[in-house]
């Protein structure tokens, strides 16, 4: 069995509940994992120690949350060995339009370049709007974005706009790629299983 590090970084709590998505299909196909918040515990988990890296963070003033950065500039070198996929979580992808989805690529480009990482795959999922839960200026901030892009401004209830069949499916096709490297390091005669 392979040991799989789902790493995620959370503003509002949306991330932590499809962190956990992710860390229970990848369970669905006989995979352990461990779901862990970045910077959470003075010793932060190592790349090394597991076989494969899922680390999704959600995109806030146009960049992720900064534990999760360090962590990934940090062990970099170590991800380069295994297989990995970052999930970027945001409400941009909602609006499909051309100019938003070049933003939204600029953002994961700009990631990625700072911390030296280039992940075996990329996702982008579509966050959620949790106004209950915002203080009144970032409710008044959210619903006039959301408003231009005309989308959901009911701030009396939260929308959540992530395709978790689609995110069950991405942890799918990733559980094959974990399997085929476990495979190909088998046949080389490596131990691809971590600890």
């Amino acid at each position: 069995m392979s040991r799989v590090l789902v790493l995620y970084g959370t503003t509002d709590g949306h991330t932590a509940k499809v962190a956990a998505r992710l860390g229970d299909a990848l369970r669905s196909h006989a995979i352990d994992v461990d779901v862990v918040l970045a910077g959470r515990d003075r010793e932060a988990p190592r790349a090394d120690d597991y076989a494969a890296v899922v680390v999704a963070a959600s995109v806030h003033a146009g960049g992720y949350q900064r534990r999760v950065k360090r962590w990934v500039r940090e062990q970099a070198p170590a991800l380069a060995g295994r297989p990995t996929a970052f999930v970027s979580v945001c409400l941009g992808v909602l609006q499909r339009e051309a100019a938003v989805d070049r933003e939204l690529n600029s953002i994961v480009g700009r990631f990625l370049q700072a911390t030296g990482w280039r992940p075996t795959t990329t996702k982008i999922v579509a966050g959620a709007l949790l106004y209950t839960q915002y203080n009144w200026l970032k409710r008044l901030v959210m619903k006039r974005i959301v408003a231009k892009a005309r989308g959901d401004i009911d701030t009396s209830r939260d929308y959540e706009y992530t395709d978790w069949k689609d995110l069950e499916s991405f942890a799918k096709t990733f559980a094959t790629v974990i399997a085929g490297s476990a495979g190909a390091a088998a046949n080389r005669g490596e131990s691809f299983s971590a600890a």
